[in-house]
């Protein structure tokens, strides 16, 4: 790993301008500018998109066959010191940044695959993946990795997993439409906040017969403007979390279940959709040794954690899902991450991308020798 040691200060570099640009999801333009130009440079043949910055590089090798890498690049938009702005608290600009130096340091190096690097807009609006997919990023890929800065607490220091076993998540928006009314004759109305707080305590109540974790509850509820008015509609949200597809699927299906039997008993009309749907990740065995391997030769079998089990949600597990056929795993990097991903002043070690760059290096280089 002779490249990333030579060029460990620019890595750093690197990282601390990503990280001062910093762009919402659908607006990373100078952030995929930036990561285009020294891909350029380097003599990448670069493919961009109509619509959005997102955009893929390749090295060819000597078989059509592909061996992929996905790096997001948008930030959170959030409140840091009183001031809405974006904020990149959870490490796409370090993603960005490693999996950049990966095709550097891969750049004059002979391979039996063509190497194709996709850069991803908009993973924190749960729609870029979908979006690059779209785009045929796909097409002859039978391998695909990412990588993942960890909180300390899920993957120490110095430490890897090679993969990360993320929950499905969904948001469920809905609005609930009454009879307007003056506070003094509500026999007049039909209130729907009134039909709000019985679907709040009915969907207290679901209980699936599945032995994995899950949840739902309320997250946001508004009605009414005045104290003397009955309003007319009730706007709600539930989140949900699921560790498996299936278990998400039996919820949603119970929530509408749900929602339709208060409708019926409130006589309310309840319109509804689902929002920012992620699905779980589906362990691929031989994704996770190849990059077991991969971590194990840079770190050491001793600091290899089996697996990360992760409550958040990724958009990157809509590949696999869209493509069954596509071996797939994603790497947990531990990098002293405190005190959490999306919190608005997490730190993390920044020598980590030094490692981490070497294990996306290393397991690429395995890739290549494989028969997909």
């Amino acid at each position: 790993m002779k490249f990333v040691d030579e060029h460990h200060d620019e890595i750093l570099k690197t990282y601390q301008e990503l990280h001062q640009l910093a762009e919402p999801s659908w607006m990373e333009e100078k952030t995929s500018s930036y990561l285009r130009t020294k891909l350029l440079e380097a003599g990448f043949s670069v493919k961009t998109y109509e619509g959005h910055y997102g955009f893929i590089a390749e090295l060819k090798g000597e078989q059509l066959e592909v061996i992929a890498l996905r790096a997001d690049m948008d930030a959170l938009l959030q409140e840091v010191d009183g001031v809405v702005k974006p904020n990149h608290s959870c490490g796409h600009d370090a993603h960005s940044t490693m999996v950049l130096y990966t095709a550097l340091a891969l750049a004059k190096k002979p391979l039996k695959h063509t190497v194709r690097f996709i850069f991803q807009p908009a993973e924190e609006k749960a729609a870029g993946a979908l979006k690059m997919i779209e785009e045929n990023v796909l097409d002859d890929v039978k391998f695909l990795a990412g990588i993942h800065l960890r909180p300390e607490m899920e993957v120490p220091y110095e430490m890897a997993a090679p993969v990360i076993v993320h929950s499905s998540t969904a948001t469920l928006k809905g609005t609930i439409k009454g009879i307007p009314a003056h506070a003094a004759r509500p026999e007049q109305g039909n209130n729907p906040l009134e039909a709000a707080s019985l679907l709040i305590q009915a969907v207290k109540r679901i209980r699936l017969n599945v032995n994995n974790h899950y949840s739902i509850k309320i997250t946001e509820l508004h009605g009414g403007e005045s104290s003397n008015s009955i309003p007319e509609n009730a706007h709600f949200t539930f989140d949900l979390r699921a560790e498996s597809n299936d278990t998400m699927t039996a919820l949603l299906e119970k929530a509408e279940q749900v929602i339709s039997g208060i409708q019926q008993e409130t006589d309310t009309g309840i319109t509804y959709q689902v929002e920012e749907y992620l699905p779980a990740a589906v362990k691929d065995p031989r994704a996770i040794e190849l990059a077991c391997e991969a971590i194990c030769s840079v770190l050491g079998e001793k600091n290899v954690v089996l697996e990360c089990i992760s409550p958040g949600a990724e958009d990157f597990h809509f590949y696999s899902i869209n493509h069954p056929g596509l071996s797939s795993t994603m790497i947990g990097l531990g990098c002293g991450l405190t005190p959490g991903l999306h919190h608005p002043s997490m730190e993390f070690n920044q020598e980590s991308l030094v490692y981490g760059t070497k294990i996306l290096i290393q397991m690429l280089l395995i890739a290549d020798q494989q028969d997909w």
